[in-house]
């Protein structure tokens, strides 16, 4: 099972397009507090979360309450990295994989990184900019993962339900 770990996040609307990417991948949520900002629907709404009734999140108090409830491989995302976040295998499925990110202004303490040296990567990027957005950073290693897993349970057409134009929108598409 893929899960994505935010500690410590300060931004709501990072948080809530996080919610939303892993709502849309069938992935758990860990928030690590403190947080800067209230998990509560009327504040978390506004970041453009329609979807944290869906999300599938626990919150901890601190690291250790995390680390002591949560057992599988942890992969550390922080611009200190030496490896491509592409060069990790995540590929199995009957793993729990945990991907860490940091907050927004400080990243992960490197008290938690250095005992992890070798599962730190880095989202390869010119050196014109420090990091990128917290949310970018997380569907990028996300996907990555789940390519990694042929996208298992993912729909990869789109629905044909009523609600929507069907898996056949452009091939039914007729010119006048």
């Amino acid at each position: 099972m893929l899960n994505v770990v935010l500690f410590e996040p300060e931004i709501p609307g990072n948080t809530g397009n996080i919610m939303r990417t892993c709502v849309a991948t069938h992935t758990r949520l860990h928030l690590i507090e403190p947080l800067g900002f209230s998990l509560e629907e009327k504040y978390i709404k506004r970041s453009g979360v329609n979807y944290i009734e869906h999300c599938d999140y626990t919150v901890y108090s601190n690291w250790e309450e995390f680390e002591k409830k949560n057992q599988g491989t942890y992969y550390f995302y922080t611009r200190y990295g030496h490896k491509p976040h592409s060069e990790f295998d995540y590929s199995n499925t009957d793993e729990n994989i945990y991907l860490i990110f940091g907050k927004e202004s400080t990243g992960i303490p490197r008290s938690i990184l250095k005992p992890h040296l070798e599962s730190c990567a880095r989202i390869p990027m010119t050196d014109k900019v420090r990091a990128l957005n917290l949310s970018n950073s997380v569907a990028i290693v996300l996907y990555e993962a789940l390519r990694q897993q042929n996208y298992i349970d993912l729909l990869k057409d789109e629905p044909g339900d009523a609600g929507h134009k069907g898996n056949h929108f452009i091939e039914d598409y007729y010119e006048l």
